[in-house]
């Protein structure tokens, strides 16, 4: 699947599909297994990994059998699809691609597509109560947005893939308001006050309720998940909740209090303020965008330290511009290039993070630049490592 065919996360380019005839087209030669099975339909350019791992916590201890399905992965392919957080076994994804691989050769279905089908019909033949899917990119055109979800939720809007989804949140958001399905829930789960009104349009054409997460009563819940930006994804969670039940779904106060103080347990959830080491505080984390990394760089600014050092490596489509101005000018930079050829050049973003007052020193890889971080740290030292889920995966 790596090797035959383009992956958008390693080089940075695909031809993003006009329609989803392709996936149609799989998913009937496999039985159209997403007819099967109940699901939640996730979107949004932050926080719908975490949102989508909090909600299977949350219905697995409500005693439900729950397939996950979420990208990209940080270790291992079949981090992908999960079911009440273990991994589709390695025997199950080789007996897929086997029996379908002609067929895939012969209709050039991107990895994408192949990478969907397995989960709908690892989900199906698994017997899942329900699936937690999140969107990979956009929402209209998503290879995702073939099921019928129970509730669809869009975590919110910031400026990512603009080369796809378009400039503008206008744009972005229309993209996404695409999984909103007739007279079915959709959750907001932040109100943003220029692009609301294309939610709340597209809702109330599809004749679905519309849902803004943030102005409902806020919650006190606590969760294993760090971060101050994990609040609002357990608020937007647990809206979803709160209509499940109203759909007669089995949740008690019990099963939501344990499910949000065992997502990481529960789900095998990594690379959200993973804490690698205590002394020096370590910290790896995928914020990789001007909306998310604003909220961890003050996280991390917030904390008591001697010194900072930050880990950093970016992807090469990334608007820097908008993000370098969010890092501390007193700290030391460990610039390094995640081991992918959409990996930005390491002389590059020294370039343009010494444009801006930020100095450091270049590395050949990100181990060299860890390595590096660490003989320079004292215990009373953080030690931030990001810009990039492939540079937090290759720590991981």
């Amino acid at each position: 699947m790596f090797e035959r065919l383009p992956v958008y996360q390693n080089s940075g380019s695909f031809k993003y599909k006009v329609d989803l005839d392709n996936i149609k087209n799989l998913s009937n030669h496999l039985g159209n297994p997403h007819h099967h099975f109940k699901t939640i339909h996730i979107a949004g350019t932050n926080g719908k990994g975490s949102t989508s791992h909090i909600l299977s916590s949350i219905l697995q201890e409500s005693g439900y059998k729950v397939g996950l399905y979420t990208s990209p992965h940080l270790k291992d392919f079949r981090e992908r699809v999960k079911i009440n957080g273990s991994n589709i076994p390695e025997a199950d994804v080789v007996e897929f691609v086997s029996s379908n691989k002609q067929y895939f050769e012969d209709n050039n279905f991107s990895f994408f597509e192949m990478t969907v089908g397995m989960a709908f019909d690892y989900f199906n033949t698994q017997n899942v109560d329900i699936a937690i899917v999140e969107v990979g990119m956009g929402g209209r055109l998503d290879s995702t947005n073939i099921i019928d979800p129970e509730i669809s939720v869009i975590t919110n809007i910031g400026l990512d893939h603009t080369k796809f989804l378009g400039n503008t949140l206008r744009e972005i958001a229309t993209e996404k308001a695409g999984i909103i399905k007739k007279g079915k829930t959709v959750v907001i789960g932040e109100t943003q006050s220029e692009i609301a009104n294309i939610f709340i349009d597209k809702a109330t054409s599809l004749k679905s309720a519309i849902i803004f997460a943030d102005q409902e009563i806020a919650n006190n819940y606590t969760t294993d998940l760090r971060g101050s930006y994990q609040k609002i994804n357990i608020q937007t969670a647990l809206c979803v909740v709160y209509e499940l039940q109203k759909s007669k779904w089995n949740i008690c106060q019990d099963s939501i209090i344990q499910g949000l103080s065992k997502v990481q347990v529960n789900t095998g959830l990594i690379g959200r303020w993973t804490v690698l080491n205590q002394s020096p505080l370590t910290i790896c984390d995928t914020a990789h965008n001007k909306e998310g990394l604003t909220i961890v760089l003050n996280d991390v600014q917030s904390l008591n330290y001697s010194k900072l050092h930050f880990v950093i490596g970016f992807v090469n489509d990334k608007d820097l511009g908008s993000v370098i101005g969010l890092f501390p000018k007193n700290a030391n930079y460990y610039f390094c290039k995640p081991n992918i050829p959409r990996g930005l050049d390491v002389a590059d973003l020294k370039i343009l993070f010494e444009s801006k007052l930020r100095f450091g020193n270049s590395y050949s890889s990100v181990a060299e630049a860890l390595n590096s971080a660490k003989s320079n740290s004292s215990s009373s030292d953080i030690i931030y490592i990001g810009g990039s889920t492939f540079v937090v995966s290759e720590v991981l």
